[in-house]
């Protein structure tokens, strides 16, 4: 069953493009991944500083691979410097299925 993640970051204001190329290049080696299927980064509105990536995988196995990866390991933790909060993750399966 598909599922989409959300992952929302709280960036510091001054690093946002160092930021922006990180993110381009995790979207780059996510697209290698089995079980990838697309992704879309949001920021929102007014503040810059906060981005959401909604990514969407053909099942949670996929994505608890890639998040246990070590290609994603160490790209996370590229990120977590230029952070003011810490990431927050939600998984959503897509469909009314509670299966």
């Amino acid at each position: 069953m598909l599922v989409k993640v959300l992952v929302k970051r709280h960036f510091k204001m001054e690093k946002l493009d160092e930021v922006i190329a990180l993110l381009k290049k995790f979207r780059s080696d996510a697209l290698d991944q089995p079980g990838y299927v697309c992704g879309e980064t949001l920021i929102a509105d007014g503040e810059p500083e906060k981005l959401m990536v909604i990514s969407t995988w053909q099942s949670i196995e996929d994505w608890n691979n890639w998040k246990a990866s070590k290609t994603r390991i160490e790209n996370d933790a590229m990120l977590k410097i230029f952070q003011e909060q810490p990431t927050e993750y939600t998984v959503y399966r897509l469909g009314s299925s509670s299966n």
